[in-house]
């Protein structure tokens, strides 16, 4: 064991008079870890964290210095959790990155260490970036590139370690006009966007802002994305649809990157509606995950959510799923997707509304579309689309034996609704489980209400 020198006599006795100064006993684990003295390193590290739970500073030293003792899958716990973070240093990434090597992540290991060499140069390593395959002469992509293009404002982006990607910001023309139904949903979005951007005084005399999430479930095709541009267009703001494709990538970082920068996106052109469509897919139970970059997605859009280092005034996260089972509860907390509501087929007057939408400039004798509607009770808007879409196929078969346009009637729609099946059967097969014996919290409340459970 090599000899203890003065500098760490004299910080053993500067951090025993002041015990909770951690810096000071940082500077004493750093330079007893430099001088070779890793096992008493590691309980000062630790000893720090007991001061300070979560610094950045001490998790690194401390997972440097298990790097160095061999402990590797110790090392690797804390990096894992670590990178994630904004305060992560270039020191924690390269570290990570030398642990996923000798765990043979190559590909892993590439993308953290350029993370950090990007966010300090001096964390380079010529010989390590060799043993990568990393060249010196590798390109740069662009950061924030923006410009305007027919009236959109792109996003070109920022990239780094692979990602690299184009997002179009739109300006909806729908409204709720457009919108048969939904009017519970409609009076909770106005509450939480509208009314606080057309009245802000009032709100801001109660502390409340504009903004908030708000999930929204229910069977497939009963129009959930359409209600979220919809929202958009009715306060003429600005919306971005996120799909997976846009967020997921197989480089271990990427993702929550593409994530943040997402929602910086949005916070940069409020008002904005940011809707993640399949949020099961984004959001998934961590309990049902045995990957840690899966996890450390979902860690990365909670605090997003939570807007701790960015405010998301303005930004009106909109999220819609099909199977809200899957999504993890922790989204539910209050100030994240506080409000989950039910979205169900729609109502015989909105079914009425919506074939009167979709038999609109087709060639048509007089229809009595509340008739068709009554037939179609549990048919998403999806499934009313497709009852006209099995009419028409029908009657052009006549119009071409006839050489003219013959034109639908009700019995048409009838005779095609006859023939189809609502597709939110299964989907209401799986929920009224779910309603019945998984409904603790009462988020299938709604659900039970629909189906009188």
């Amino acid at each position: 064991m090599p000899a203890e020198n003065e500098t760490i006599r004299q910080l053993r006795e500067a951090v025993s008079i002041s015990p909770e100064n951690v810096p000071l006993r940082l500077h004493l684990a750093s330079t007893l870890s430099a001088s070779g003295f890793l096992d008493e390193a590691e309980a000062e590290y630790r000893a720090a964290l007991e001061h300070q739970p979560g610094s950045a500073a001490c998790l690194t030293g401390l997972a440097r210095v298990y790097y160095r003792l061999g402990k590797n899958s110790q090392a690797l716990v804390i990096l894992e959790d670590l990178v994630r973070r904004r305060e992560a240093t270039a020191e924690a990434h390269v570290l990570y990155s030398r642990l996923l090597m000798l765990e043979g992540d190559v590909s892993s290991a590439v993308a953290q260490y350029k993370l950090g060499v990007e966010i300090d140069d001096a964390a380079a390593d010529e010989e390590f970036a060799a043993q990568l395959g990393i060249t010196a002469d590798e390109e740069e992509d662009p950061l924030d590139e923006r410009e305007v293009v027919d009236g959109r404002i792109r996003q070109g982006a920022f990239h780094s370690g692979g990602i690299k990607w184009d997002k179009e910001i739109e300006r909806p023309k729908i409204r709720f006009d457009d919108v048969g139904g939904m009017e519970a949903l409609k009076d909770d979005i106005r509450m939480k966007i509208i009314f606080p951007i057309q009245h802000p005084e009032l709100y801001a005399a109660y502390g409340k802002t504009a903004g908030g999430g708000i999930m929204m479930y229910g069977p497939p095709g009963c129009g959930k994305t359409y209600f979220a541009r919809a929202t958009a267009g009715e306060i003429d703001a600005a919306f971005i649809s996120v799909g997976i494709n846009d967020v997921l990538e197989m480089w271990l970082g990427n993702s929550e990157r593409n994530l943040h920068g997402l929602f910086e996106l949005a916070r940069n052109n409020t008002p904005c509606v940011l809707f993640f469509d399949e949020a099961d897919a984004l959001g998934g139970r961590r309990s049902d995950m045995s990957g840690g970059s899966s996890r450390q997605v979902i860690n990365q859009f909670l605090a997003e959510l939570d807007g701790v280092e960015c405010s998301n005034e303005g930004v009106l996260v909109l999220a819609a799923t099909n199977a809200p089972w899957h999504v993890d509860a922790a989204f539910r907390r209050p100030g994240r997707f506080d409000q989950v509501l039910f979205v169900p087929p729609p109502d015989a007057e909105a079914r009425e509304a919506i074939l009167k939408i979709h038999c609109r400039g087709k060639p048509i004798e007089s229809i009595d579309f509340a008739k068709v509607a009554k037939k179609a009770e549990r048919f998403s808007g999806a499934d009313l689309k497709a009852i006209v879409d099995v009419a028409v196929e029908a009657k052009l078969r006549e119009s071409l034996k006839a050489g003219k346009p013959q034109p639908l009637s009700t019995s048409d729609l009838l005779a095609a609704a006859r023939k189809l099946k609502p597709t939110t059967q299964e989907w209401f097969a799986t929920a009224r489980n779910y309603a019945l014996y998984s409904n603790q919290g009462g988020v299938y409340d709604d659900v039970m209400k629909y189906l009188n459970l």
